[in-house]
Order: C-alpha cells, then sequence, then structure tokens
C-alpha cells in the first residue's frame, strides 16, 4: 500500500504530494481548483504579468479554491536596451509579420516602444499582501533580499533547478523545496541561463539531485501514471509534478483545435524550440518554430516573448495551428479530457493498487 505521507505533504499541508504544474497559457484558476479538490497542490502561473493583474489572477482563484494554492512567478533578467536591441526588434517584427501574411495570417506586431516589461520584484509586495503561503518560481533565482521578505511573511519558497549546480544554488539560498525539471518535461526550460540549457534526462538528474541535497524534492518531467509516479519515488522524490497530463483536460484553457492535435502528435514533432519565446521550451513543431530554428529573428527572452504574444493570440483565433505553441512534455499517451480531479483520482488509484 502507497504511504503518501511525507515530509512535502506535512509542510504543504495535502493529502497527496502531486502538484498540478503552473503551465502559464494553459492553466487556469479552475484547473488550480480541481487539482485542490483532488487533495493535490494547484499551482496558478502568474509569469510576468504586472502586480494588478497577479491580484486579479489571485482573488478570482480564491473565489473558486478554499485550499491553499501555491502561484507562480517568472524570475528572468531583464536585457538592457540598446541600439542594436531595437534594429534586431524590428528587423524581426518584420520578417514574422511577412511570415504571417504568406501562411494568410495578417497580424500587427507591438512596435518597440510598446512593450511594457515588469520585472518580479513589482510582484512580491501584491503575493504577500494577497496571503499567498507557497510561493514557485522559474527561470533562476530570487535575490537574497526577496527570499528575506517572503521568509519574514512565513512563505514557503519552490525553486525550480535543471542541473546540480543550479539545486545547491538554490538550497543555499534558503529555498525550501527545490522542483527538478527533466530535459522531457513540456514547456519552458527552469534554467538559470536562457542560452545555456542543461540537456540532463529527468532520471539521472533526479538521482544526482537528490544525493547532493537535503531539503524536499518535487521530480516534473514525463510523469503521467503511477508507473512513472513510482519511478521517481524510487529515485527519491517526495513530490510528483504532472504538466502534460492536464493540457487535454476540462479545465484547460487550450482550444479544441489544439487538444485534437495531441490525439495524433507523434515523438518526432516535439521539440525544444526558443522561436516563439527567446527562452527554450518543449512543445510541438510547427510553421513558425522551424521557420525560425536557427536564424537572427529570435530575440532575447522576453523581448521574442512580447513580440510574439499577439501573433499567438490572432492565431489561436483563426485555429491556425502553424503560429500557436502547444507545449507538451515527451510522455506521448492518451491524453485525458476530464477534469484535472478525475485525472488525479485515477492517477492515485492507480498507484495505491500497483
Amino acid at each position: 500500500m502507497m504511504n503518501w505521507k511525507n515530509q512535502l505533504t506535512q509542510l504543504l499541508q495535502l493529502d497527496y504530494p502531486i502538484i498540478q504544474a503552473p503551465m502559464y497559457g494553459v492553466s487556469t484558476p479552475q484547473m488550480v481548483a480541481s487539482a485542490a479538490k483532488a487533495g493535490c497542490l494547484g499551482s496558478l502561473a502568474l509569469g510576468d504579468l504586472p502586480a494588478e493583474k497577479c491580484i486579479e489572477q489571485i482573488q478570482l482563484t480564491k473565489k473558486l479554491c478554499k485550499e491553499t494554492f501555491a502561484v507562480n512567478i517568472f524570475v528572468h533578467e531583464i536585457p538592457t536596451i540598446t541600439e542594436d536591441l531595437k534594429i534586431k526588434y524590428n528587423k524581426t517584427k518584420q520578417f514574422i509579420e511577412q511570415l504571417s501574411t504568406q501562411y494568410k495570417l495578417e497580424v500587427h506586431l507591438p512596435a518597440f516602444e510598446d512593450i511594457q516589461l515588469s520585472a518580479y520584484h513589482n510582484q512580491v509586495d501584491a503575493l504577500i499582501d494577497e496571503d499567498c503561503k507557497i510561493v514557485s518560481f522559474t527561470f533562476g533565482n530570487l535575490d537574497d533580499a526577496t527570499i528575506q521578505k517572503f521568509k519574514a511573511a512565513n512563505t514557503i519558497l519552490i525553486g525550480t533547478c535543471t542541473s546540480v549546480a543550479e539545486a545547491k544554488i538554490l538550497e543555499s539560498s534558503g529555498i525550501d523545496i527545490i522542483c527538478v525539471q527533466g530535459i522531457e518535461a513540456g514547456g519552458h526550460r527552469g534554467s538559470f541561463n536562457a542560452k545555456d540549457i542543461p540537456e540532463i534526462g529527468g532520471f539521472s538528474l533526479l538521482a544526482q539531485v537528490c544525493e547532493q541535497v537535503s531539503i524536499p524534492i518535487i521530480y516534473a518531467g514525463g510523469i503521467y501514471n503511477a508507473k512513472t509516479l513510482l519511478a521517481a519515488k524510487a529515485l527519491g522524490a517526495q513530490g510528483f509534478q504532472l504538466g502534460s497530463a492536464f493540457i487535454a483536460s476540462t479545465e484547460s484553457a487550450l482550444k479544441q483545435i489544439e487538444k485534437d492535435k495531441l490525439k495524433v502528435v507523434n515523438e518526432k514533432e516535439i521539440v525544444l524550440t526558443n522561436s516563439f519565446s527567446g527562452r527554450y521550451a518543449r512543445g510541438i513543431k510547427n510553421a513558425f518554430s522551424e521557420t525560425l530554428e536557427g536564424t537572427d529573428f529570435i530575440l532575447p527572452y522576453p523581448y521574442q516573448n512580447k513580440l510574439t504574444g499577439e501573433l499567438r493570440k490572432i492565431a489561436k483565433q483563426n485555429e491556425n495551428l502553424d503560429f500557436v505553441s502547444i507545449w507538451l512534455g515527451q510522455s506521448i499517451h492518451n491524453f485525458s479530457t476530464k477534469s484535472v480531479t478525475e485525472i488525479l483520482k485515477s492517477i492515485i488509484t492507480e498507484t495505491e493498487k500497483s
């Protein structure tokens, strides 16, 4: 019989140490509530939203979810504005607009001056004021002053690592829990360096991190059933983060045409690309990612991400899969269209029978 109780369930006050991955753009407040309903931890993806938008999303989620949930933020560095960056931005903008026209998709992307960037420091007070007791983050580490500010508010901090070195940095800086992200995981790489991402297999990385750090570890990458969950447990994980397992769920923000694509996707189509955002992410390749791959038309994050945001929005409205980013991990399976609650209960029952 599976014993779910451990240091993580005690720390996060959960029935089961299973975490719904944040998945910015896919997860919803409804998904967070559905995960919590199953006795697991829901994660609200806030990305780099400005403080007022964070508050709006948190309050909406609170109306749906009476349980404690995690909020997830991006802690990336913002590039210095230079004349070269402006020139490259305009060239990339022009190239993408011309490319979309070739595919009969008319878009008008934002001018450089209209791009609004928000650093994570602007989100901190809002999260504390909204009494967010669990904060997870990715793309780097929080600065020491922010860590101390969260600690003073009794906030539990969960950092993301893609290497042993990153895990050690997180532990030494006082982070409470580490989420180990394997290379097979869907979505953006949580690597500290956007350009130099460690391509380490999840289970290899998990085993090494477990040997090197002493704080609780959540594993993310390829978990979708009892066998994969138990494999992560055997290698030392106390928590199990699932993302791709929920992307076709009732509460997913994906449109039906995107969910339908999951039914026919094959392993050759799942790739790492930085074409949409300027940071590497794993998902389904399409005309946009294949055209931009290896070109000079990829700006540093978050400029590429902001530039292509309108493109993806219009493409989604027009049901044009050549210009949307469907992030997906390497574990291809029968992506369930049931509620996240039902999907989780099924995995929990299957695990207890194993």
